[in-house]
């Protein structure tokens, strides 16, 4: 059975697009950028503090890369509870990075306040289909 969830795609500076979910991390809505790119789910440091204080990272060995930089120092955590539309995703490990320069140049372009990323990890999991045409992702619930 799959799961339909909608798709909020941005323009971005009319060269590119940006495929935006909704997910509910601590009973709170957030915003991710669906990016098949990202081998890995990614959170930002502040935003994820922010929504839960109580949150404890741990470091990791891996430095990040594709941000621009491959020295950027990450953090892991588990995230007991994600929804994605109506699909629950329970305990797992996202990475745990300074993501604010990617919010500072949405705010530029007027866009949303990002959480973090939707990486590869969630979408070969869940077997996703992006389809573009309809704004939609689709999920395999498991």
């Amino acid at each position: 059975m799959r799961i339909t969830i909608p798709l909020q795609i941005i323009e971005l500076q009319d060269d590119g697009f940006h495929p935006l979910v909704e997910v509910v991390v601590f009973g709170k809505p957030f915003i991710l950028v669906l990016d098949t790119g990202a081998s890995k789910t990614a959170f930002d440091t502040n935003l994820l503090q922010q929504a839960n204080e109580e949150t404890i990272f741990s470091n990791s060995d891996r430095l990040s890369t594709g941000l621009g930089t491959n020295t950027m120092a990450s953090f892991t955590t588990t995230i007991r509870d994600m929804r994605i539309g109506k699909l629950s995703i329970a305990a797992f490990e996202v990475a745990v990075l300074d993501l604010s320069a990617i919010n500072i140049a949405y705010s530029q372009l007027n866009k949303p306040q990002v959480l973090g990323v939707l990486g590869g990890d969630i979408l070969m999991k869940y077997e996703a289909l992006i389809d573009y045409s309809k704004s939609v992702l689709k999920l395999k619930k498991l």
